[in-house]
């Protein structure tokens, strides 16, 4: 009798000894946030202090630990521009107005700040990250439009760039388009940035208005890179409205929050993507910010570290 007794029980007691607590992070790493913030009638809202945001991490409420304001960190940016064959014919007009997005950008900011130009078309070139807008603008007028489009791949490569760079930091695209060339496809690139901790903003220059003659497959991405780091998407036409969507974009990066914590007790996944919500207390404002990063996981290795495989490349050129 009791033989049998204990051979029934002891299968149950054994899965009880067994069976796993759901795992929970208590990570010391900073996660460092961007967002911007505007009311319901589209305008920035730059007055908000620290307690008047949330961030869940993976659906569990995380405490604030800094929090900032646009110029109290360094910004560093990455200017994408697209010297594809497609853009050839207006390729002076565009560089014009991105050097004055330049000249705007770096005119009255943070001594801190830096740009990298890269630009892209089979192949990616980049500059150095510098303040002298003199060389910057040198840089612009000698771009020539020819071949392919590899913007995944400088994407990429602009995340790996500021990857290691402190403060604040994004990455603004000027193209007409999608990818034609790159090895890397838009999870990479998005991961890219993401791993950054880099703003997407993509300012889809439209010589073309008629959607039979524009690639919206390519605005999907560039729309889905955008949001997925907190950035916006413009469809500026060649003409003044390109002036202007550079313009809402230095504003946005002058009216910036930083917000900075430690993951704690946050419900472990086998991804090792973190969904982040970010919001405030009041239901009227829209708040702008990437979606997740990578950290810890529930999966083999248990940390994004483990799992993440980028590459060892850290050039620019093209293999």
């Amino acid at each position: 009798m009791t033989f049998r007794w204990l051979a029934r029980t002891l299968p149950f007691t054994a899965a009880l000894l067994f069976a796993q607590d759901p795992k929970f992070s208590t990570d010391v790493r900073l996660v460092h946030v961007i967002a911007t913030v505007k009311n319901a009638s589209g305008e920035l809202v730059a007055d908000l202090q620290k307690e008047d945001f949330e961030i869940l991490d993976n659906g569990a409420k995380q405490e604030v630990a800094h929090f900032g304001r646009q110029t109290d960190q360094p910004l560093s940016v990455a200017l994408l521009v697209d010297t594809s064959g497609s853009t050839a014919k207006d390729l002076a007009y565009e560089t014009t107005s991105a050097a004055k997005f330049l000249n705007t950008l770096l005119g009255e900011s943070n001594p801190a700040d830096r740009v990298a130009l890269f630009s892209f078309n089979y192949d990616i070139q980049q500059g150095g990250f510098t303040r002298n807008y003199t060389g910057l603008e040198r840089q612009l007028k000698t771009l020539r439009g020819e071949a392919g489009t590899s913007l995944y791949d400088a994407v990429y490569f602009a995340g790996k760039a500021l990857e290691p760079r402190q403060g604040r930091k994004a990455i603004v695209i000027m193209t007409d388009g999608g990818d034609t060339t790159s090895s890397r496809d838009l999870t990479a690139a998005l991961k890219s940035a993401q791993l950054a901790d880099a703003v997407i903003y993509a300012v889809v220059v439209l010589p073309i208005t008629n959607a039979s003659g524009r690639n919206t497959g390519g605005e999907h991405a560039l729309e889905f890179m955008a949001k997925g780091t907190g950035g916006r998407t413009y469809y500026p036409g060649i003409n003044a409205q390109l002036d202007k969507a550079f313009a809402d974009i230095v504003r946005e990066l002058r009216t910036q929050y930083v917000l900075e914590f430690y993951p704690k007790n946050v419900p472990l996944t086998k991804n090792p993507f973190h969904n982040l919500e970010v919001r405030t207390k009041s239901e009227s404002l829209r708040v702008s910010a990437r979606n997740g990063y990578y950290g810890e996981s529930d999966g083999p290795g248990g940390s994004a570290s483990d799992k993440i495989s980028i590459g060892p490349e850290r050039t620019t050129r093209k293999r």
